[in-house]
């Protein structure tokens, strides 16, 4: 019995870092196609009047010590035709009131479309001095309400959702919107997003690329990086991503209508629409594509404490469970394609199901080391499939990104990451699965969810007490 559990652990740790690895391989030649393309990028860039209207939607609750900041931050970027959509969501602060003395709003006799179901909406008001900002008050219904209410007033064929802290690259619309304008069958893209922590930002715009000196930021620095470069870019070569980061997406208006758009009773809103979107699509036997965009286009605040982390991870594995659970018709579907017969049963086995393999992996394999079951050679097999080549998937994740896009061109910050590529693997890897577990657990359980106290130091922000 020791023997086959004992296989049945290390095949699924062998087939776990070779799923990996070939996605790696994946993107290794999507990044050589990408590095292709951009030879284009240092000639003079111009609008072609082509480019279809984005609706930045921002969802918005008790952010009047930043929203002002975030707003006029947008107002910068380079794109032709957009629009800024904020969504008062029932702040019980000034958030409001800090928008119309900033922005000189005024009540709008707007009537939005109906598509989409959402908490009463109280008043829209539009800015006197940019024409392109309105912003929407309405009841308190959570950030997937928000968007849904954004989306029903959004005046654009394609709608961005971004988060007020969010920091975007100046040409960031531009680059998310390319794969609309050369695949029409296109329907969302999603970019990469990085660790603002260390960095410098002035104005609402990164101006300089640094490091955290924060351990647990600097560990989620190199996550990112392996979770972006070779995970998601891997799965867009087959297109079959089924996840874009809430934090900064572009999606076809009328195909998330006509979806549903985003349910307001689950925690991963993000990943469960996009989910959805390839199962429906499927069904109706549609061409589409999803692509991810790998140039680094959003930067977002991580956390730098244990407590607030670990609420982060509860929350995305609770998320997780809630967006494969409800839309288990993609799997093994008679049209789901790849989405439905690889990407799919790869986040049920290794994402979903996996930090309680994982743990148990290494708490059985203890144990029968310990008291003499399986032998010295056994348990250094299964310490380099679980620790070994562990630290293999995060160098070449780094190695990726210092060879498309050199971040971090500093030898010191490379030395740096190269130590947290290793130090991960003893103890955070492992805590992070422990997380995990829990949203697993408070998932199956029916515990209600909670988002917990995100604390965060409002990175370029003045540190104004709210």
């Amino acid at each position: 019995m020791t023997e086959w559990i004992t296989w049945l652990i290390l095949g699924y740790f062998i087939l776990l870092n070779g799923s990996y690895l070939a996605l790696n391989l994946l993107s290794v030649f999507a990044l050589h196609r990408n590095n292709q393309e951009k030879l284009l990028d240092a000639l003079p860039q111009a609008f072609t009047g082509l480019e279809p209207g984005i609706s930045l939607l921002v969802p918005a609750y008790n952010e009047e010590a930043t929203i002002t900041a975030s707003v006029r931050s947008m107002f910068q970027l380079t794109y032709s035709d957009f629009e800024v959509v904020v969504i008062n969501d029932g702040s019980r602060d000034n958030t409001l009131e800090v928008l119309k003395r900033e922005f000189s709003l005024l009540p709008f006799p707007e009537a939005p479309r109906e598509g989409l179901a959402t908490k009463p909406v109280r008043g829209i008001y539009r800015s006197m001095t940019h024409p392109n900002l309105r912003v929407i008050d309405k009841e308190n219904g959570g950030k997937a309400d928000s968007l849904n209410a954004g989306i029903n007033a959004a005046h654009h064929p394609l709608f961005c959702g971004v988060d007020a802290d969010s920091i975007l690259s100046r040409d960031s619309l531009q680059r998310v919107a390319k794969p609309f304008l050369t695949h029409p069958d296109t329907v969302a893209t999603g970019g990469t997003v990085r660790v603002a922590n260390g960095c410098e930002v002035i104005d609402g715009f990164l101006t300089k690329v640094g490091l955290p000196t924060n351990i647990w930021a600097l560990f989620q620095v190199v996550e990112y990086l392996r979770a972006f470069l070779f995970g998601r870019l891997g799965w867009s070569r087959l297109n079959a991503m089924l996840i874009i980061s809430g934090a900064f997406g572009l999606f076809r208006t009328d195909v998330v209508i006509a979806v549903g758009g985003y349910r307001a009773n689950t925690i991963g809103e993000d990943m469960e629409l996009v989910v959805r979107m390839h199962r429906m699509l499927r069904q109706q036997g549609k061409p589409y594509r999803i692509e991810f965009v790998p140039e680094p286009v959003c930067w977002t605040e991580a956390p730098e404490d244990r407590k607030t982390l670990k609420n982060q991870r509860v929350r995305w594995q609770r998320g997780l469970s809630e967006s494969l659970t409800s839309n288990w018709g993609l799997m093994f579907s008679r049209n789901g394609g790849t989405p439905g017969w690889l990407a799919f049963p790869f986040m049920i086995l290794f994402e979903w199901l996996g930090p309680l393999v994982e743990l148990g992996g290494y708490l059985f394999m203890l144990y029968a080391y310990a008291f003499g079951l399986v032998s010295w050679q056994a348990f250094s097999v299964f310490l380099f499939m679980a620790i070994g080549l562990g630290i293999l998937l995060s160098v070449s994740g780094l190695l990726l990104e210092e060879i498309s896009f050199r971040m971090y061109p500093k030898f010191r910050q490379l030395a740096v990451l190269a130590l947290v590529v290793v130090l991960e693997n003893f103890g955070y890897r492992q805590l992070n699965s422990w997380w995990r577990l829990i949203g697993l657990y408070r998932w199956a359980a029916q515990r209600e969810a909670k988002w917990g106290e995100m604390k965060r130091k409002g990175v370029g922000q003045p540190q104004t007490p709210r």
